[in-house]
C-alpha cells in the first residue's frame, strides 16, 4: 500500500478517508465466486387468482422458503456450495454462497390461507387465490318493477 498525500484541500473528507483506508488492493479483489442474482418475477391476474412466477433455474425446491407474514409474501433462498480439491500435497477449498429475498405486498382481496407453490423446470410458480367475494361475478339481468 502506498501513502499518498492529497494536495487539494477542496476534496471532501469522506472519499479521501475511504480511498486511503481501503486502498487499491481492496478494489482489485476478484468477486467472481460471489453470485449476486435476483430472479426475475412475473405477476399475472386471472379471474380466480394471482399467479407469481420466479425464474430460478438450477435450484431445487428444497432451496426455497416461501412465507406469508401479515400481508407480505416473502420468497427467499440461501444455498452454500463447497468444493474441496486435494492434489500433489496441497488442498484447495472454495465456498460459494448464493442468496436472495423478494417480498410482495398482498392485496386484501386474497385468501392467504390457500396460497400454494410448485417448482418445475427452473420456474417457481406461486398461486395466490382470491376470496370468493373478490372474484368476478357473471353479469345478471335485473328486472324492473
Amino acid at each position: 500500500m502506498t501513502l499518498v498525500k492529497f494536495k487539494n484541500s477542496n476534496m471532501p473528507v469522506i472519499p479521501t478517508f475511504f480511498d486511503t483506508l481501503l486502498g487499491k488492493d481492496f478494489f482489485d479483489y476478484n468477486f467472481s465466486n460471489v453470485k449476486l442474482t435476483l430472479p426475475a418475477a412475473n405477476v399475472k391476474e386471472t379471474k380466480d387468482n394471482f399467479v407469481l412466477e420466479l425464474a430460478a433455474p438450477g435450484m431445487k425446491k428444497s432451496d426455497f422458503k416461501v412465507e406469508v407474514t401479515n400481508s407480505v409474501l416473502t420468497v427467499s433462498s440461501e444455498t452454500e456450495n463447497k468444493m474441496e480439491e486435494s492434489k500433489d500435497g496441497y488442498t484447495r477449498k472454495e465456498f460459494n454462497f448464493e442468496s436472495f429475498s423478494r417480498s410482495f405486498n398482498l392485496p386484501q382481496l386474497v385468501n392467504k390461507d390457500m396460497i400454494s407453490a410448485e417448482y418445475v423446470n427452473g420456474l417457481l410458480t406461486i398461486t395466490i387465490p382470491k376470496r370468493e367475494e373478490a372474484k368476478e361475478k357473471p353479469s345478471r339481468l335485473i328486472d324492473i318493477a
